[in-house]
């Protein structure tokens, strides 16, 4: 099953309303604020590579107040 983690930056102030709102999206199975470079980290589950690209670039980039994303695509053991 693929999975990444996707490092988010958004807009001053609106983290706490872009962690509410990943988290009602469905694949997206963890989601923090962080401090540094980036301001949210997600974990992202799907059933194909595919879906996991559908989620990131049609359901997570195109969140209000999201600034930029970077996705780190997990390898299997």
């Amino acid at each position: 099953m693929p999975q990444a983690f996707v490092l988010i930056n958004v807009e001053s102030g609106a983290e706490e309303d872009v962690v509410r709102e990943l988290k009602k999206i469905d694949g997206v199975e963890e989601a923090y604020f962080s401090y540094g470079v980036y301001d949210i980290i997600a974990k992202v589950k799907a059933e194909s590579m595919e879906k996991l690209k559908d989620t990131v670039t049609r359901k997570i980039r195109t969140l209000g107040r999201v600034r930029s994303t970077l996705t780190l695509i997990m390898m299997e053991e």
